[in-house]
């Protein structure tokens, strides 16, 4: 059996026939639509909610990569005079 958010096959048209008899047949396209835009308005606001983090972590991230980038250039200049101190 396939479930759909943990809902049967049976269950759905059971829930869709409630629907059709609790608002009858002309509300139905009409109760869609305004699912549908609800639907779109929400994944709009979660889209922009995700580019301004990723907008404002973007420094956080740089500046962690220079703030790597320096320790690993002065670790590796320490290594280098370490082992040419040992080598002498």
């Amino acid at each position: 059996m396939q479930y759909l958010l943990f809902i049967s096959g049976g269950e759905i048209v059971l829930v869709m026939l409630l629907a059709l008899l609790f608002f009858g047949s002309k509300a139905i396209p009409d109760i869609a639509k305004t699912l549908g835009k609800g639907m779109r308005e929400f994944k709009k606001a979660t889209n922009e909610i995700k580019r301004e983090l990723d907008n404002h972590t973007s420094d956080i991230k740089k500046d962690i990569n220079d703030v790597s980038s320096t320790v690993t250039k002065e670790t590796s200049e320490i290594k280098k005079g370490i082992t040419d101190n040992l080598k002498e």
